[in-house]
């Protein structure tokens, strides 16, 4: 029987992803990878999910990297196709249509850490370790490290990590600005869902269209940055959603959005 490397669960509007190789620190392995692609592209088309949480399995482990057994063995084009894959997927995931949380439970190295750049938010667990340990291998980080971790923490601190090499505890992870929130151990599966059931309470079209002007509007000026939060505004304009939302407050009640 085929190792089952990806585990879904979905619980309203909130997909868990849990990353499912334990035994190896829940490193990428091509199997794992590929699995991580498919299921993101079915999130992507599935209205019935407005929330991912990505997560690894067991509590010593969010994600290793990449599983350097299988690295041994592959030939350099192969290295070059798991690293094309593995930048892509990442890709795919910061600009999935819909928020993803990063439940950040154990050690999370090179390709780890990368996973949770790529999220929209990261919440940790109180023992977690994060670090871009790459050059420490004689490579440097390529699933999108360098160019997501200088963006979020700011240069400076990024060439320190990334040119050491060494970890942080979540205490400095969280001064600098690399995670969102810290959790015990046992509350953090919890902590996301409360965060992703606070978005589930919003307008879909309206987190969609807020996710998009943050993204691509961090990639250029000011002005433009601005014209693209313009017409990401206009799109939510004709929505019934606006008009529930409208109603609700008017008539002092949640609102009732269907993300039409």
């Amino acid at each position: 029987m085929a190792e089952q490397v990806l585990l879904t669960e979905q619980k309203n509007q909130v997909m868990i992803v849990t990353l499912n190789r334990p035994e190896v620190m829940n490193s990428f392995n091509f199997a794992l990878l590929h699995a991580l692609r498919d299921q993101v592209q079915l999130i992507r088309f599935d209205p019935s999910i407005r929330v991912v949480i990505i997560t690894g399995a067991g509590d010593k482990a969010f994600c290793s990297g990449a599983d350097l057994k299988e690295r041994a063995t592959l030939t350099e084009t192969q290295v070059k196709t798991f690293i094309y894959t593995i930048r892509n997927l990442f890709t795919d995931i910061e600009y999935l249509n819909k928020p993803v949380i990063a439940a950040i439970n154990g050690v999370a190295l090179g390709g780890g850490t990368e996973l949770l750049l790529a999220s929209d938010i990261r919440i940790a667990a109180s023992h977690a370790t994060m670090g871009l340990t790459e050059t420490r291998l004689a490579i440097i980080p390529g699933a999108g490290g360098t160019q997501r971790l200088p963006r979020l923490i700011g240069p400076g601190k990024a060439k320190e990590l990334i040119f050491t090499g060494r970890r942080v505890d979540t205490k400095e992870a969280l001064e600098m600005g690399l995670i969102n929130q810290v959790c015990e151990k046992e509350n953090l599966i919890d902590s996301c869902m409360k965060m992703a059931e606070m978005i589930c309470e919003t307008g879909p079209i309206a987190i969609e269209q807020a996710k998009y002007a943050i993204n691509y509007g961090l990639e250029t000026d000011k002005l433009t940055g601005l014209a693209i939060e313009s017409n990401a505004y206009w799109v939510t304009i004709p929505t019934e959603d606006r008009l529930e939302g409208l109603a609700a407050f008017r008539e002092k009640r949640k609102p009732i959005y269907k993300g039409k």
